[in-house]
């Protein structure tokens, strides 16, 4: 019964392997790109879990106590508060951690390599503008690549000649 309690190694030593796991997939996660991030397919889950079942002895060190489940997931949850924390009140670590959003299209014009330097796909483009309720690329103003991997888009406002009749 002592065993579920008793740490392999030292406190502080759970507390540095999930400080430097944690970073670490920081970090893949942010070179990934916003795509791994906003539109999940059954692949990215897949990756998602086989990079957590591959971090996880590198978080534990083989130790398979509560004591030490209990001071890993208390680090995890305190870095994922102290990064919100940051990114909430300095524009540049929200700039460094989160990336700033891209503009994928403008004034009706596509820029497909950056799409492609996103690893957006072209149907994902379209969807986005079905979603924003836009019929054709001509009536995009701007698309952005938002920090969260969904593209935003806004349209051209309507000029006099593409004005309705009143009824």
């Amino acid at each position: 019964m002592s065993d579920l309690f008793q740490l392999s190694a030292p406190w502080w030593h759970f507390v540095l392997r999930a400080v430097a796991v944690y970073l670490m997939v920081m970090v893949l996660m942010r070179v990934s790109g916003k795509r791994a991030v906003g539109q999940f397919t059954p692949f990215d889950l897949v990756l998602l879990i086989l990079i957590g079942n591959a971090v996880q002895n590198g978080i534990n060190g083989g130790d398979n106590s509560l004591t030490g489940a209990f001071v890993m997931a208390g680090t995890l949850i305190a870095l994922n508060y102290a990064v919100a924390f940051a990114t909430s009140r300095s524009r540049r670590a929200e700039q460094i951690i989160e990336g700033v959003p891209v503009v994928v299209a403008r004034d009706g014009k596509l820029f497909e390599q950056v799409l492609r330097r996103e690893l957006v796909s072209r149907d994902d483009f379209d969807e986005a503008l079905r979603t924003s309720g836009v019929r054709h690329l001509h009536q995009v103003g701007i698309a952005l690549l938002e920090t969260n991997g969904r593209i935003s888009v806004v349209q051209k406002e309507a000029s006099a000649g593409d004005a309705q009749p009143a009824r």
